[in-house]
């Protein structure tokens, strides 16, 4: 019959244990230490990732954002200092010369980060200045407006030249009685003596968008038309196709620009980016690095409580050696007796590799509960993968049983006679 399923080989486990509590349960520690660093830092880990891919979620995060500055080297004879413009020509241009360009989506703009005043909008003797941004419908799919109320500008809106506004919750909450909960869809504000229909009112993530709620968007082209912008554009948001270099659009795109515009090839000033493909690949690999050393340091810290155990089953076996003499006196073989030994190096590692994974999955559900709701703080739904803790927990068993070969080994070369001899 199999070793494992003797019930004497489990009561000498157990008496084996219970009588060095103390030190069985400081051999624990190490091992269960290792695995609950394990658990709890990869968990840790990737709820950043959640929270952040949260935080980004409605953002196409392989976009670029660009405008037009002035240059700073002379060139052609031109002299530095020039002004360089964007233009709604310059959309097709891209994408007929750029071949990893998915889609662009222009925008004009009033106050917020553009540093000109805002505008005055107004309702029923309500007033106040807000910005005010012209936008392509596709503007919504580079970062979605999550609407509370209607819906966003569209094709329609554009081509037509229609006079409909997108309002941000702030806004709706200054002209409109919020309290009541007033559905403002079909309803009219004043934005520079024009009146606009409300179509929409969106609500900005605590924590993230490049919008806040005290923006007001309508058609571009009704915004062209507004204030005689004719085909000059404040900004385009470029997104390069799901598999392509950002860094490299970005570049092949301002080289573009540059020579339709006749500007130096070495020119960095004429044109401003914000790269935001880049920012997130350089997040996501510093989520990916704290993985990896969360990893590191969890299956460093098992190796070390692994060889604790061996130590503590070397000193068991020197202490037991009458014992193991009698039973080889009484006929024990030599692989009952080394089996007998690493089942107590197996069990004593798995137990204590359980524990820290019990108390890792209860800190990460304190985490979790803490974090709820916390739409500021990049962090959500703390996870780990089971596969990768149940191939730990293997590797860990295996290591047990590798490292308790030492004293299992200690163990059968011991002879019945001297064994008997000792006091």
């Amino acid at each position: 019959m199999n070793i494992i399923f003797k019930i004497d080989t489990w009561q000498e486990i157990y008496y084996s244990l219970r009588n060095n509590k103390l030190r069985t349960f400081l051999t624990m520690i190490g091992v269960g230490w290792g695995m609950f660093l394990y658990v709890s830092l990869l968990g840790a880990a990737k709820g950043m990732e959640n929270g952040f891919d949260k935080l980004f979620s409605g953002f196409a995060t392989n976009s670029i954002f660009l405008w037009a500055q002035k240059t700073s080297i002379p060139y052609e004879g031109f002299p530095k200092g020039r002004e360089v413009h964007l233009n709604l020509s310059d959309m097709e241009m891209l994408k007929r010369k750029v071949i990893d360009v998915d889609y662009i989506s222009p925008q004009n703009a009033r106050g917020s980060f553009t540093g000109t005043p805002g505008e005055s909008m107004s309702r029923n003797g309500k007033s106040a200045t807000y910005s005010l941004t012209g936008d392509y419908a596709v503007g919504n799919k580079i970062s979605e407006k999550k609407l509370i109320y209607g819906r966003y500008l569209n094709d329609a809106d554009i081509s037509g030249n229609k006079n409909v506004v997108v309002i941000g919750e702030e806004i709706y909450k200054n002209l409109f009685d919020s309290k009541k909960k007033e559905n403002p869809i079909g309803q009219s504000i004043n934005i520079k003596g024009i009146f606009f229909n409300v179509i929409g009112v969106f609500r900005v993530k605590k924590g993230g968008g490049f919008e806040n709620d005290q923006t007001a968007f309508i058609p571009l082209s009704t915004y062209t038309k507004m204030y005689n912008a004719g085909e000059q554009i404040d900004l385009f948001a470029i997104v390069s196709k799901p598999n392509a270099n950002v860094n490299g659009v970005e570049e092949e795109v301002k080289q573009v620009l540059k020579a339709k515009n006749k500007i130096s090839p070495e020119d960095t000033n004429a044109f401003g980016s914000f790269n935001l493909g880049k920012e997130f690949k350089k997040l996501t690999g510093f989520l990916t690095g704290m993985q990896l050393l969360t990893i590191i340091v969890g299956t460093l810290t098992i190796l070390a409580g692994v060889i604790a155990i061996s130590n503590i089953l070397l000193i068991t076996v020197k202490e037991r050696t009458k014992e193991i003499g009698i039973r080889r006196a009484l006929g024990a073989k030599p692989a009952e007796v080394r089996n007998q030994i690493l089942l107590e190096s197996v069990v004593i590692t798995l137990s204590s590799g359980l524990l820290g994974f019990m108390f890792g999955i209860f800190v990460l559900m304190i985490l979790n509960m803490a974090t709820q709701g916390q739409d500021s703080f990049p962090f959500y739904n703390p996870t780990v993968n089971y596969g990768n803790v149940f191939a730990a927990m293997a590797v860990m068993v295996i290591l047990g049983l590798i490292i308790g070969m030492i004293p299992a080994q200690r163990a059968v070369k011991i002879r019945p006679i001297e064994a008997l001899r000792t006091e």
